[in-house]
């Protein structure tokens, strides 16, 4: 991994680029790494034809992990994904996110839209947060992380589940810092969002997809998809939010084709 340094507080963000192509710059979503585009098959996919600029968000896998709640707004966030493009060399770059890496993006391309050429966001909300990590896992989870650690909050999401959390879901959760996770749950929930006319004004070519039954992101992705001009909408059918990222084959049926169809000219000889 390489890493890129936030100039504005010095978290340093890992990284590494692996493909050839295009830049096309991959975030993922809470609690995971860099690594769910590799385990579903995104990056096997993407590379022959993409340079894929694949990070860990900051209290993530090894990119540093403040315990400071202030060190989780998305300010900082943007200023990690600008300084992860400019450490890899890249003026501008396509943009894919999902959940959390997608309201990065939103944010990217409200606040510095030339560092983006194209916008794919999956399960993506523009608007507050407040409350949503506890409509996701549970109410007061951000305090059961900070009180009784990753195995509490594991604990605790199980009683609120219809099915347990599988093996390999409590592995890669259990990996995080219960302390950073807690601290970025706290600054997600006073985040207000982007004002439906920041969306209006994108001018890059953008897609938005979600699970027909992400009942948390759902009317999210719609409205956003409504407001952004040149924006299409995809529903992923039978996933919710959790089970999307999964469904690589689905995904990527209506994503590669929409990035094939935005190659900036001067990667693209007939243009």
């Amino acid at each position: 991994m390489d890493y890129a340094v936030n100039p504005d507080d010095g978290t340093r963000i890992a990284f590494q680029v692996v493909g050839s192509g295009p830049p096309l710059l991959l975030v993922h979503g809470s609690l995971l790494t860099h690594a769910i585009w590799r385990t579903f098959g995104y990056v096997r996919a993407l590379r022959p034809s993409r340079t894929l600029i694949l990070l860990d968000m900051r209290g993530h896998g090894r990119s540093d992990k403040p315990h400071q709640v202030s060190a989780y707004r998305m300010e900082s966030i943007v200023g990690d994904l600008v300084a992860v493009l400019d450490a890899a060399g890249v003026s501008s770059a396509d943009y894919w996110g999902y959940s959390y890496g997608g309201r990065a993006g939103l944010t990217l391309a409200a606040r510095a839209p030339e560092r983006i050429n194209s916008l794919v966001v999956g399960g993506g909300s523009h608007g507050p947060q407040r409350g949503a990590f506890d409509r996701l896992f549970f109410p007061g989870c951000a305090d059961v992380l900070a009180e009784h650690g990753m195995g509490g909050f594991l604990d605790e999401w199980n009683n609120h589940r219809l099915f347990p959390v599988d093996a390999a879901t409590r592995a890669v959760f259990s990996a995080n810092d219960s302390d950073a996770m807690a601290a970025y749950f706290r600054a997600s929930d006073l985040e207000p969002g982007l004002s439906d006319g920041d969306l209006e004004q994108f001018d890059m070519p953008s897609l938005f997809y979600v699970g027909s039954e992400d009942r948390t992101r759902l009317d999210d992705s719609r409205s956003a998809a409504r407001l952004v001009p040149r924006a299409e909408f995809h529903l992923i059918d039978g996933f919710d939010h959790s089970t999307t990222p999964a469904a690589s084959a689905e995904v990527l049926g209506v994503v590669q084709p929409f990035l094939e169809r935005n190659v900036p000219s001067y990667f693209n000889p007939a243009n």
